[in-house]
């Protein structure tokens, strides 16, 4: 588990350079950080020339800081009419400045105050992992990943064109200058990356050779005489696993098989990517099945050990909520409700388990913090039996909405085709073609995504991915029968079910059944009333009233969840099952990144209950992948998601014993 972030305090010294006393050093140079990024960090690496003309460019640093290094190259980017088509700067940081920290530092920037200020306004809360912020409407990507160095640089999933070192001096932080971390750098070093550092310490350079930089000192900034400069030439050759190339796809172009939320939210990324998308679905519009419900909630998820679906849910929520402020900006508001999100344990154990989590975490108040019963009915209505876990950021919004401003963001770039069912799919020609029910060729590209959910087995070769149709059932409580409640919150409140805010209409709603998918997909009076017990659970207030309503009478929605064997999602490129039996022995001892992939398919599904939270990531996932460019996700958390999970397991477990023909359509 990891332990709580300690935020840095925006502290001067006396000569007014950003200093921190946990470490007794200066931020930059006392003649100027931006002079000193300038010459050091840029000059360095040849930049801007290295990043003429390519379509993206990928910047690696170790101590973020205040951020100077990273507002100088984004403006020296800006300024340059041949710059990359997209520059991605990943750093790393152990003891991130708050909002107001650096706002503080950054009032003296003059001509970086406008980038200051959209860094500020951007600034993610000091929880551990990776957080992804977009600038330029895309153009510029920052990765921050917030933790230490030697736990975070091995999860860093890039391949680096350059290196910054910007890490105290060696003389006070050590651990940024070990042997292990420049082995790391190394790990993640396309053929050629340059390096560059203020430092001129000689086992600096020694450590960088060793780890395959041809490392050498060159003239300093200001007062020092030397710094370092570095290109990556091992001596030996590279091993077999080396840091992903950019993509050079001939053809940009694209095929989403699903229009829910997985696939509106991948359209969406692939058409930020400059790619042309044609988008295929069964029904008469996007948003029909499972994410058509007017009403869904989304929080972030919290156990003790801070588990990966707990990271992966914190993880998609920021990224979701950062997506849709985005497609606001743009002109295409979602219609999210964050009016926050209570949640309570079932019993005084579970409630008593969850403070136990939050203070073993330390996660910052502004992300999760603790409210008591008083409070929730007092400033939200919410006459719960016990506290709960209160995400301030939580809250809800009509699944519809993201995927129709999501589709109008992609403008021009897609080609939706709604009506129109998908019997097979096929390779042929180096492309992946859709076959409709009349075998007429529905539309062929280098790369498919599918984002159908429980269709996709009956397209693609899935039998070591096991997933699994679940239905759920939501009450709609009309205005009336809300008022014969009494009090309503005006939050989500969940624990063993959950009831959302009333709507603009008057009516609320509650639920949510979670059972085997049997039967037609009707509300069923039943479950209805096992909803309004789940209620009277949230809200014991209301007991009196719910018994005076008439379960005979309710309406609501039901549908079906797609679930994977342990509820992670699958995201990633889909494996080659007849490959890797055919190699089965080979592959006793393998590892994901060894698994045989089917080139330029992937899949983008079993969101279970988690659509909001999963999509938007899911998709920049993928999207990241297909390009080549840094993941949003540290390494173990994009292998939790990796649909070739099983297979690997059941590779390591000899289970796999023989090649066998592709299933689903997919014959080449």
């Amino acid at each position: 588990m990891p332990r709580a972030l300690e935020p840095a305090e925006p502290i001067l010294s006396a000569e007014g350079t950003p200093y921190s006393p946990r470490y007794d050093d200066v931020y930059h140079s006392t003649e100027g950080g931006l002079e000193q990024a300038h010459h050091v960090f840029l000059a360095g690496n040849a930049l801007p020339q290295a990043w003429a003309g390519r379509e993206q460019f990928v910047i690696i640093e170790t101590g973020f800081g205040q951020g100077l290094n990273f507002l100088a190259t984004w403006q020296a980017w800006r300024k340059d009419p041949q710059r990359c088509a997209r520059l991605h700067f990943v750093s790393i940081e152990k003891h991130p400045f708050t909002r107001q920290g650096l706002a503080q530092l950054h009032a003296r920037l003059e001509d970086l105050l406008p980038l200051a200020g959209q860094l500020q306004a951007a600034w993610p809360d000091a929880l551990p992992g990776l957080h992804r912020l977009a600038f330029e409407d895309g153009g510029v990507i920052l990765t921050l990943a917030l933790g230490d160095i030697e736990t975070m640089l091995p999860k860093l999933v890039a391949g680096a064109d350059a290196f910054y070192l910007d890490g105290f001096s060696p003389a006070r932080n050590a651990d940024m200058w070990s042997p292990k971390v420049f082995r790391g750098l190394a790990r993640l070093a396309r053929p050629g990356a340059t390096l560059a550092t203020h430092t001129a310490a000689g086992f600096v350079r020694r450590g960088l050779k060793e780890a395959g930089f041809d490392a050498r000192r060159a003239p300093g900034f200001g007062g020092k005489r030397h710094m370092t400069v570095a290109t990556f030439r091992p001596a030996w050759k590279v091993r077999r696993h080396a840091p992903s190339p950019a993509a050079d796809w001939q053809a940009r172009h694209a095929i989403v098989i699903g229009a829910g939320l997985a696939g509106c939210a991948m359209t969406e990324r692939l058409a930020s990517r400059g790619w042309r998308v044609t988008l295929l679905d069964g029904h008469d519009g996007p948003a029909r099945q499972t994410s058509s419900h007017r009403a869904a909630a989304m929080h972030a998820h919290i156990s003790a050990d801070d588990s990966l679906l707990s990271r992966l849910s914190r993880a998609g929520n920021q990224y979701a909520l950062r997506g849709w402020a985005a497609l606001a900006a743009a002109g295409h508001p979602v219609g999210w409700h964050g009016c926050g999100v209570l949640q309570i344990g079932e019993n005084e154990a579970e409630a008593e388990a969850q403070r136990a989590a939050l203070e073993a975490l330390g996660l910052p108040e502004s992300f999760v913090r603790w409210m008591t019963p008083t409070e929730a009915a007092t400033h939200h209505g919410a006459g719960v039996p016990r506290g709960g876990l209160w995400f301030a950021q939580g809250g809800w919004v009509a699944p519809p909405d993201i995927c129709n401003a999501q589709l109008r963001r992609a403008g021009d770039a897609v080609h939706a085709r709604f009506g129109v069912r998908v019997d097979r799919i096929r390779r042929h020609d180096g492309a992946w073609e859709a076959i409709g029910q009349d075998g007429a060729i529905l539309a062929s590209a280098p790369v498919m995504v599918l984002a159908n959910a429980h269709e996709a087995p009956r397209l693609a070769p899935m039998r070591h991915q096991v997933v699994r149709r679940v239905r759920g059932q939501l009450t709609t409580l009309s205005p009336e029968q809300v008022g014969a409640l009494g009090q309503w919150p005006d939050c989500v409140v969940t624990g063993a079910g959950y009831l959302l805010p009333v709507a603009e209409d008057g009516s609320a709603r509650v639920g949510s059944s979670y059972e085997a998918d049997e039967g037609p997909l009707v509300a069923r009076t039943a479950v209805h009333a096992e909803n309004l017990e789940r209620l009277a659970g949230l809200l014991p207030g209301a007991s009196a009233g719910i018994t005076s309503l008439d379960v005979h009478a309710m309406s609501g929605y039901v549908g079906v969840r797609t679930v994977s064997h342990n509820r992670l999602p699958l995201i990633g490129q889909m494996p080659d099952e007849a490959a890797a039996a055919a190699a089965a022995a080979a592959l006793r001892g393998a590892h994901l990144r060894d698994i045989p992939r089917l080139p330029g398919l992937y899949a983008a599904l079993a969101y279970a209950s988690r659509g909001l939270t999963w999509a938007a990531l899911g998709a920049e996932l993928l999207v990241s992948q297909i390009e080549g460019e840094p993941l949003p996700l540290e390494a173990d958390l994009a292998d939790a998601v990796d649909p070739a999970r099983l297979l690997l397991r059941a590779l390591r477990h000899g289970q796999v014993i023989r090649a066998e023909e592709h299933s689903g359509g997919t014959s080449g």
